[in-house]
Formats: C-alpha cells, sequence, structure tokens
C-alpha cells in the first residue's frame, strides 16, 4: 500500500476526519523542504509497502503548500502543530501522536503493528 495523494481542501479534511469513526486514519504532515521529514516519509513509506492489509487509512498533508490545512487539522484535534507529523485519529480524537526523528519504522509498527498485516 502507498500514501494516497495529499488531502488539498478542507472538505477533504472534513471527509476524512468523519470516517475516523468508522476506521481509524493515520495523518501524515509532510514537508518536502525538510531532511527529518523526508526520513521520515521514507520508513512510513516502507511501513506501508509492506503492508498485505491495513485496518486504518493514511492520509497525508504537504505542510508547505497547504499550512492553513494543516493548521486546521491541528485545531480539529486540539494537537500542537509539528512537522513532520503522524497522527493517528479513532473516533475523532487522536489516539497516538509523533514527531521528527521519532518516525520510524520500528515505531510505526510497536504502534500500529495491531493495524497493519504483513
Amino acid at each position: 500500500m502507498k500514501l494516497p495523494p495529499p488531502m488539498i481542501t478542507a472538505e477533504q479534511w472534513e471527509e476524512a476526519y468523519n470516517g475516523s469513526f468508522e476506521q481509524p486514519l493515520l495523518v501524515f504532515k509532510h514537508s518536502t523542504s525538510c531532511s527529518i521529514s523526508s526520513g521520515a516519509y521514507d520508513e512510513l513509506s516502507a511501513w506501508l509497502e509492506d503492508a498485505v492489509r491495513l485496518s486504518l487509512r493514511p492520509a497525508m498533508v504537504l505542510v508547505p503548500d497547504n499550512r492553513p490545512l494543516s493548521n486546521l487539522i491541528s485545531e480539529t484535534l486540539s494537537l500542537k502543530h509539528e512537522s513532520p507529523q503522524l497522527i493517528l485519529v479513532k473516533g475523532g480524537k487522536v489516539s497516538w501522536h509523533t514527531s521528527h526523528w521519532r518516525i520510524t519504522y520500528s515505531t510505526l509498527d510497536e504502534h500500529l503493528g495491531t493495524h497493519c498485516e504483513k
């Protein structure tokens, strides 16, 4: 599985957020101009590519291209903005989150492994 195209509208975020009441949502806030974020993107991409089946929905926002949407996500979830940032949303609430160097394949397995069949 791969990361989907980035969300670009508030409507896409609202749809994804509302869907978290039926299926957990994994939001990745990514900055294409940041080397730390590039590393996090690679780790997340590798983890997703190894998945045979996921019980969560991945989503992405490109922060430099769409800071207002990134801010809206932070406001909706009452969570401080960071980039890169990974947020698991279940039932409209933050279930788990991490950022920066902590976004690694092993961290994803540890915290999200129950949502990923390999």
